[in-house]
């Protein structure tokens, strides 16, 4: 199994986001011996934000000189993440969404002809193979009867992207409240490092 593990928090060892991440793929690396890992740190290595220039690389422009490095890193990027069988995203939420390197990333996974077409009947997703776990943690609760439910766009926003590619087996491993307090804070995060070593590894 090739298995792609995607980190995006900014806290580095103190970041929830993480310490679940990494649990889900010791889980699935106990779970299938010989499992070939590829790490991707998205804020030691950012990538940049799409520009202009991009955009006009993508219509068949050439590549500025300066731009040529940057291209070749989003190449990587979704060269790993076509590659995967299973991807493992840690995504804290930053103020009520992704974290914009999570979504320079997204970015470069969302590309027409390559993670998605669109056809007659609209556009249609390319990558329904792949199962996709994201390790989600949120300061607050947004939960449905909360009254911030509005305020959440980070797991519905993840839930469309990858729907819109495709994915179909996509599965939120959850930390909320990390931020209330201590007590919630160590409530969560062992509710979710159980959730996450009770993990279907199939």
């Amino acid at each position: 199994m090739k298995l792609l593990h995607v980190d995006s928090s900014v806290l580095g060892p103190h970041s929830v986001s993480r310490q679940v991440s990494a649990a889900i793929v010791d889980r699935l690396r106990q779970a299938n011996p010989g499992t070939d890992v590829t790490y991707r740190d998205l804020t030691t290595t950012p990538l940049a934000h799409l520009s202009g220039s991009h955009l006009a690389v993508a219509q068949g422009a050439p590549a500025e000189a300066a731009l040529q490095g940057d291209l070749a890193l989003g190449e990587t990027v979704l060269e790993e993440f076509l590659a995967a069988d299973t991807v493992v995203i840690g995504a804290p939420m930053y103020n009520f969404s992704v974290p914009s390197q999570l979504k320079a990333w997204i970015d470069r996974i969302a590309v027409r002809g390559k993670t998605f077409s669109y056809g007659p009947n609209g556009p249609q997703g390319l990558a329904g193979d792949k199962r996709v776990i994201i390790a989600v943690s949120r300061g607050g609760f947004y939960g449905a009867n909360m009254p911030t439910a509005s305020f959440e766009h980070l797991e519905t926003y993840l839930r469309a992207v990858f729907s819109f590619i495709g994915v179909t087996k996509l599965e939120f491993i959850p930390a909320d409240g990390v931020q209330v307090g201590p007590e919630h804070r160590e409530k969560a995060v062992a509710g979710a490092l159980q959730a996450a070593s009770a993990l279907n590894a199939a």
